[in-house]
């Protein structure tokens, strides 16, 4: 219950920011362009708080926190006095209207470029892509990758730690090929450049990574057969297992490896598993029944336990952090790479190239609010920061009841010399509406599939 609640309080301070940045866009350039603005609302339906600024602006927060909109002077919708009409939106040039159509999406893309620089100053803790393993006839072993490289290009995109190359990996599901520049082990910094070929790579976002599908699994320090932390109230503090034992033996058989014991409790959920410790010197047999999980329609054995791993090489950690000025251009490129993926996985999704399964809707905004608010300041604003992005391509698709729609009418309005008429814009707007309300709606089907 805890959790849910953290998560729908990171979700609402996430979302309300969003939202109040994308409508003070438009609002400030309607400002600017002479437009009356009658009421900015963050959120719908009954107020809950509201205040008459000095500017003759009515600001409120509504009930429902799923939106906001900038209430402008408009003929079209109300009738305008003689003397204010000069200030309705329907009376302003083509191109102040385009203008504040387009300033809640170009918000948007700014607040992103402002929080990829707050965190590219405050830095983030970083690992060097480099390959521990390849699966053998695996697409990256075709295509020449070895253990020990590091990969510093994926398609030409600098990636600079392991989240950069899944990101770009994503970014060319459906792709026929991408290339991945790498520095090998042995090559005193002299780089080359592969070709995988994709036509046979399919994953599952959700489920897959898209590095392991490729047959790259990254390299991780070893991992131990000491115990390092032992979950409260879990099968393995029962068990009177502690942190700092060195497994031995499980039910008899010598352990060489951390793996053979989390292999024998999945298999064991419920059954009795005899483990053979060291501890302080002295040899220790303890009795573990592990609990069960469901896994992919399985039962499965869980004790609770994590072990101890060895500690990464020095020179593979660095952290990721820039000047002011430097983290200008470096926001910048991080911006126009989000935007860049996001308008192209929006193209995937129209072609069938991303399935609709893919989509997610405000339970996984929220779980992913709460997660990062979790786990840092700096992470938080990363992914304010991508759903700033997202938020602003969202709203700029063609449908009519995003201001892509507006926009679109704006160009036909530029062409012909005449507005569109009210009647084709009410019949856009209805199919807009349908058409989001039903994206919603998968969407929220995909949530609920993930819980």
């Amino acid at each position: 219950m805890i959790g849910i609640l953290w998560n729908l309080a990171a979700f609402l301070v996430a979302l309300g920011l969003l939202i109040a940045v994308h409508e003070y866009g438009h609002f400030w350039v309607a400002r600017r362009c002479g437009v009356h603005v009658e009421r900015f609302s963050l959120g719908f339906g009954k107020a809950l708080w509201r205040k008459m600024g000095k500017d003759g602006t009515e600001y409120t927060i509504a009930m429902i926190p799923l939106g906001g909109y900038v209430k402008m002077l408009d003929e079209r919708v109300e009738d305008v006095p003689e003397h204010m009409k000069s200030q309705a939106f329907n009376n302003k040039p083509l191109w102040q209207r385009s203008a504040i159509v387009a300033a809640g999406p170009a918000a948007n893309f700014i607040f992103a470029f402002f929080l990829y620089w707050l965190v590219m100053m405050i830095g983030t803790p970083a690992i060097k892509p480099i390959v521990g393993e390849v699966t053998s006839e695996s697409i990256a072993a075709n295509a020449g990758i070895t253990p020990g490289m590091e990969l510093t290009r994926v398609s030409g995109i600098k990636t600079a730690d392991w989240d950069s190359v899944n990101l770009q990996l994503i970014g060319h599901i459906g792709d026929s090929s991408l290339t991945l520049t790498a520095k090998p082990a042995d090559s005193q910094g002299i780089e080359v450049t592969k070709t995988l070929n994709l036509d046979n790579w399919s994953f599952d976002p959700e489920k897959e990574s898209p590095l392991r599908t490729l047959g790259v699994i990254p390299f991780r320090p070893a991992v131990l057969t000491e115990v390092a932390q032992i979950s409260g109230g879990s099968p393995a503090e029962v068990s009177g297992l502690q942190a700092g034992d060195r497994l031995v033996s499980v039910n008899g058989s010598a352990v060489t490896q951390w793996q053979q014991v989390v292999d024998v409790i999945r298999q064991s959920p419920n059954k009795t598993v005899t483990l053979g410790v060291e501890r302080d010197g002295r040899d220790v047999s303890l009795s573990l029944v592990p609990g069960v999980r469901e896994h992919d329609g399985e039962e499965i054995g869980f004790a609770g336990v994590s072990p101890k791993l060895e500690p990464w090489p020095e020179s593979y950690r660095f952290l990721m952090q820039y000047g002011p000025l430097e983290a200008v251009p470096a926001a910048l490129t991080k911006t126009w790479q989000i935007v860049a993926l996001t308008t192209e996985m929006v193209k995937k999704l129209l072609t069938g190239d991303v399935a609709v399964k893919n989509l997610s809707g405000p339970i996984s905004i929220a779980k992913g609010a709460g997660m990062t608010a979790q786990i840092g300041l700096v992470y938080f604003l990363g992914f304010l920061a991508f759903i700033s992005v997202n938020l602003g391509i969202i709203n700029l698709l063609p449908l009519p009841v995003l201001d892509g729609g507006h926009l679109l009418f704006f160009g036909i309005e530029a062409v012909t010399r005449r507005p569109v008429s009210e009647k084709v814009q009410e019949m856009g707007y209805r199919v807009g509406s349908a058409l989001l309300v039903m994206l919603m709606a998968v969407a929220l089907f995909n949530d609920f599939a993930r819980l």
